[in-house]
């Protein structure tokens, strides 16, 4: 039975010919950490008369050493692969090439104990010529040698999520042509309803060559014949596309294409599609356009690892998830961070419809000549595989300035000739593909733009803190502007784009595991208040090793925002509609009962859909109050005049305040003229009142004024207690006091989650630099508090009135997401967060009539709040948490 591979498929559907041989699987594999396996000649180990020894382990190609996959741990620089291999009898004729998609560093190939290739680079495809040494028909033995020491100048990215050690993309036998092509770029011309065809050498041509491009069409195929001069690398033709069905994000048609040279063969793909620059309607603010048609850019920063494969993935269906499951909470792009993207990944982007941006990776290093280089040849290389790929928006050339700047005595410098030779690169990057746009640096940390497509900047903010920035970088960005580009280079029609955005290092030391949602609500409201901004992307898609701010865990399992608890129907696809009405820069606010609060809209739309002459807005005010009781109040419906692109601030919505302490949230509905909602948001609001509590009488005590409490593990308090924690196996006590009180029947209400002792809270990390990635767990950080997933903490407890049982149940949880209302609303505005977003369970439990007779003769009543066995509880007041209560007892006349 044959072996079953991963990855089987083949690397390249933009670029494949119809005979090839997948090698990826189990290899012989060797160490050689003491270097010596090119003096010892490993290459002729195994299957030759004069072998010195067999290697002695194994890995599964194409998964990096030291990965789970790989199933090989990370013991040294230099790795040795080895197999055999057998090529057909039916490839005769046919010129024979290894081709190995990735392998990080400096790659050398044997077959037969002969040198056949050496390659150096991390990130880019290359192949090495075999066919003078195959013995067609006959097994042979291939013997690859990857050398990954450290060197300063290469583009090491971001590897210390797990390092892309040796092979880390498919290994493949391929028949090409005894004259071939390298590459075949095809670039769509949607005005003019053609696609121009070039057809790339590895050499120039000695005479005349001509190639057919055939393109399938659903009118049927065409073909066209495009001719190679001599001493020519490349030729073109121009092949016009009949009614062109052009490649969009709810429609990614791609055109099947075939071209002939010779006896060579190659199957690419492409799609109709233009990207450009265009004002957004009605305004004079440059956004980027797809065929035309601006796109309100709304993206997330894909670190684009798996915890088990490091750089690759299990398989292709987790690649084509990966694309589907970002389009499913409507985002439009990603940016796979400093990492050439593995191509069948962006095929599915291709496939399903999503923008990609891509980067060319980092050196950590200074911008010498050796680095430079190195970091041309990738993007060169990058350009050259992936230009056919319709996904692809934009080639970002640097990542925050990493790897451009020098040292000069004590301080780093980013030099005007390491920016001159920056602009350049951005000019030669124009010159390999003009039908995108390039950036030359996605800045950061005061460093500025030089000649570049888009002006994008990094911000990670709290969600208090957006207003201010971007009222700053829109008054500041005009034509001829300065602001974010270096000395000697200025602001022409460049979209504003905002690069890296989010919450994760907005705070002092970063946030940890927190519940990013509510952060990224009050950050999405105001960026949709100002159009002149052409978008965000996010960061980040999924959990990484220090970073766990990701919409996704790392392992792709979900977390969990309770929107749709707060508002129903309401998901992460409403911070992305194309119609967004936003509160602007107030989520909410505390007021007082009985006052009017006038709320403020702002309508942004971000489509030429038609949705009707005019837009319907509905709401209704859901109240708790101190006791836990709900109601809901219908507020009168209003209409806004619709037109596409349409940016605008509306009437105030007017609420008459409840004069009752509790908590208010105002539900925002946004229609079309047929009755279809088209986005959810909300309001919310703490009220605070004088006015006693009109349905009986409410005797409370704050969550921190316990009578008596014991826990096995730890006890503590949070924001001058707010809300009181308890960890391991222990209790709560509360003291209500009854004097002069009358009541029939009365219940118990508190909000309580079940507390699980974090590792901050166990001990700190002195001295940990958090986002240089140390290896911690996601509660480490200061500011941590993990956000609701898969992942439950439940806590069984049993509830005591006046000494007797009264009630058992579990807390499911140690949750914190948006529900947390109150939790958020209280941080202080000093960036730290404290359990920011947890939140309990709202506990009623009903007195007993004897229990009630007895202790309203005794004048008090005591209640105990215990864990059965371990679990830990946390006591929420009406300042924290989830609902306006503090630990009460409600009785009702």
């Amino acid at each position: 039975m044959a072996q079953e591979i991963p990855l089987p498929e083949h690397p390249r559907p933009d670029f494949h010919r119809p005979l090839w041989q997948n090698l990826n699987g189990e290899w012989a594999f060797q160490f050689d950490s003491l270097d010596v396996g090119l003096t010892e000649r490993w290459e002729r180990v195994g299957g030759f008369a004069d072998d010195k020894k067999e290697f002695s382990s194994t890995i599964t190609v194409p998964f990096p050493w030291g990965s789970a996959l790989s199933k090989q741990e990370d013991l040294a620089d230099i790795g040795w692969y080895k197999r055999s291999i057998q090529v057909d009898e039916s490839w005769k004729g046919k010129r024979i090439f290894l081709v190995i998609g990735a392998s990080d560093w400096e790659t050398t190939v044997w077959i037969g104990g002969q040198q056949v290739g050496q390659h150096r680079g991390g990130y880019v495809p290359f192949s090495v010529e075999l066919t003078e040494h195959i013995n067609f028909g006959e097994s042979q033995r291939l013997v690859i040698r990857v050398d990954d020491k450290r060197r300063a100048f290469t583009l090491y990215g971001k590897q210390g999520y797990g390092n892309a050690r040796g092979i880390w993309q498919t290994v493949y036998l391929e028949a090409r042509g005894t004259q071939f092509v390298e590459a075949v770029h095809i670039s769509p011309n949607i005005d003019k309803g053609v696609a121009k065809v070039k057809a790339l050498l590895p050499e120039m041509a000695q005479d005349t060559l001509r190639f057919e491009c055939s393109i399938s069409t659903p009118e049927g195929d065409i073909q066209q014949e495009g001719i190679i001069l001599p001493n020519k690398t490349e030729g073109h033709t121009t092949m016009s596309i009949p009614s062109p069905r052009l490649w969009t994000l709810d429609d990614p048609y791609l055109y099947e294409a075939k071209v002939i040279l010779n006896d060579d063969t190659v199957n690419t793909y492409f799609g109709m599609r233009k990207v450009s620059v265009v004002n957004l309607p009605g305004t004079d603010y440059p956004y980027v356009a797809l065929n035309d048609e601006p796109i309100y850019l709304q993206l997330t920063l894909d670190q684009s690892y798996h915890p088990e494969g490091y750089y690759t993935f299990p398989s292709d269906d987790f690649m084509k998830a990966e694309i589907a499951r970002t389009k499913s909470i409507g985002l439009n792009g990603i940016r796979p961070h400093i990492k050439v993207e593995i191509p069948r990944k962006l095929y599915w982007a291709d496939k399903l419809g999503l923008l990609v941006m891509a980067d060319v990776p980092n050196s950590w290093g200074e911008p010498e000549p050796v680095q430079q280089a190195e970091w041309e040849y990738t993007m060169r290389e990058m350009i050259k595989r992936d230009y056919n790929h319709a996904s692809i928006f934009s080639w970002v050339m640097f990542n925050e300035t990493w790897g451009l700047f020098t040292a000069e005595e004590k301080e780093r410098t980013y030099l005007a000739e390491t920016q001159d030779w920056v602009a350049s690169m951005y000019y030669l990057a124009k010159s390999l593909d003009p039908t995108r746009l390039v950036e030359d640096n996605s800045i950061c940390c005061g460093r500025g733009h030089t000649e570049t497509d888009l002006n994008s900047f990094h911000y990670y903010l709290p969600g208090w803190s957006w207003q201010d920035r971007l009222q700053e970088i829109v008054d500041s960005t005009y034509s001829g502007s300065g602001y974010q580009f270096e000395s000697g280079y200025s602001q022409g029609k460049q979209p504003l784009f905002n690069s890296e955005c989010g919450n994760v290092w907005g705070y002092e030391g970063s946030t940890g595991d927190v519940d990013w949602s509510f952060d990224y609500h009050w950050m999405i409201n105001v960026f949709r208040t100002f159009p002149k901004v052409g978008g965000w992307l996010y960061t980040e898609h999924h959990d990484v090793i220090n970073e766990w701010n990701g919409y996704w865990r790392f392992d792709r399992t979900e977390k969990f925002t309770g929107l749709a608890e707060l508002v129903p129907g309401m998901s992460l696809q409403d911070f992305h509609s194309d119609v967004y009405l936003s509160t602007g820069n107030e989520m909410g606010r505390t007021v007082e009962g009985g006052t009017e609060l006038a709320v403020p809209l702002f309508l942004s739309v971000m489509s030429s859909e038609d949705f009707g002459s005019q837009l319907s807005l509905h709401s209704q005010l859901v109240f708790m109050d101190e006791a836990g009781n709900t109601t809901v109040t219908p507020l009168p419906s209003g209409s806004v005049d619709y037109q596409p692109w349409m940016q605008k601030e509306l009437a105030e919505v007017a609420i008459q305040v409840p004069n009752q302490n509790g908590l208010g949230i105002l539900q925002l509905y946004t229609l079309s003229a047929e009755g279809d909602t088209l986005h959810r948001n909300f309001y919310y609001m703490e009220v605070i009142s004088e006015e006693t509590f009109s349905g009986g009488s409410i005797i409370s005590q704050p969550a921190a004024a316990f009578s008596a409490a014991n826990w096995s593990k730890k006890q503590w308090e949070v924001l001058d207690g707010k809300k009181v924690n308890g960890a391991g196996k222990g209790y709560f006590e509360y003291q209500f006091s009854l004097e002069n009180t009358k009541a029939k029947e009365a219940y118990l209400v508190l909000e309580a989650g079940a507390k699980e002792l974090f590792v901050k809270d166990q001990e700190a990390y002195e001295g940990v630099d958090f986002m240089l990635g140390g290896r911690v767990a996601a509660s480490s950080n200061p500011n941590a508090y993990p956000m609701t997933d898969e992942t439950l903490f439940p806590s069984e407890i049993a509830v005591y009135i006046n000494g007797e049982k009264a009630d058992q149940l579990i807390l499911p949880d140690d949750p914190a997401d948006h529900r947390g209302i109150l939790s958020w609303h209280h941080q202080l505005r000093d960036r730290k967060l404290r359990e920011a977003g947890s939140y309990g369970y709202l506990v009623k439990v009903p007195v007993p009539e004897a229990q009630l007779e007895a202790s309203l003769r005794e004048g008090s009543l005591t209640l105990r709040i215990e864990t059965v066995g371990e679990g830990g509880i946390a006591i929420y007041g009406k300042s924290f948490g989830r609902y306006p209560i503090d630990p009460s007892l409600v009785c009702k006349d």
